[in-house]
């Protein structure tokens, strides 16, 4: 059974965010970039199937210009077979995203195709669910916990009321949520061995895919800066206060 994998080049979460001068977008120059979290917890728990001896080989998958090759060089450091960068000139929407995935799935036949819950860049929350009904298979999301047994995968997921156990028929699509697992630390040794791993690039035209624009961004702009707080005397100057804000 293979294993896709799709991850995300996003600004690294220990980076804090910046808007450009001409509120054109988010700055990127010189900051560090990293796989995005939930995309790197989808990978190890990939990873870990793998070792379980549940499946064969896993692919880690991402969609853009050439930058994503160093995520995708980290994905196999951390252990991934191979590699696929789908070569695309422009970030793409989660749609397309769903699109290009759904056209590899045709291609690599996968067992799974996992996911991260969420970019945390965008914080869309879309691409997996788009494609399982591109793909017109199951899908577990928000995934904490993942058992495979032949054919079915058993996955616990994090809902409002607490967890909800679904049993769902492989193939399938997963994503991944904080809880699921800690990804490993890379070694300087893996670094140098997946130098030696295929990476395959394909442009998105190849694929049958129309890089679509479905959604404009017309600006960005960072978040107001929070005001100083006051204190109260009694609940019922708060209760005051919180009506005058318009909170109650």
């Amino acid at each position: 059974m293979k294993i896709l994998v799709a991850i995300k080049r996003v600004v690294d979460y220990n980076v804090r965010v910046r808007v450009k001068s001409d509120g054109s977008g988010v700055e990127t120059d010189g900051v560090k970039m990293s796989i995005n979290p939930f995309d790197e917890i989808a990978l190890e728990e990939a990873l870990r199937i793998r070792e379980k001896g549940q499946a064969d080989e896993v692919i880690a998958v991402s969609i853009g210009g050439d930058e994503v090759q160093q995520q995708l060089r980290t994905a196999l450091a951390m252990g991934a077979d191979r590699a696929i960068q789908v070569s695309a000139a422009s970030v793409v929407q989660p749609l397309t995203a769903a699109r290009v995935f759904r056209a590899l799935v045709d291609k690599e036949e996968p067992g799974i195709f996992f996911l991260g819950k969420q970019a945390i860049d965008d914080d869309c929350n879309q691409t997996g669910q788009m494609l399982a009904a591109l793909w017109d298979r199951p899908q577990a999301t928000f995934a904490s916990r993942v058992e495979i047994e032949g054919s079915k995968a058993t996955i616990a997921r994090e809902v409002d009321a607490g967890l909800e156990t679904l049993e769902i028929d492989l193939p399938a699509v997963m994503t991944s949520d904080l809880r699921l697992n800690e990804p490993r630390f890379v070694k300087l040794p893996d670094i140098m061995k997946a130098k030696r791993k295929p990476l395959d690039v394909i442009a998105i035209d190849d694929l049958g895919i129309e890089d679509a624009v479905d959604l404009e961004t017309v600006a960005w702009e960072p978040p107001p800066k929070r005001g100083g707080g006051i204190k109260v005397d009694s609940v019922p100057e708060l209760v005051t206060e919180l009506k005058n804000r318009g909170l109650l």
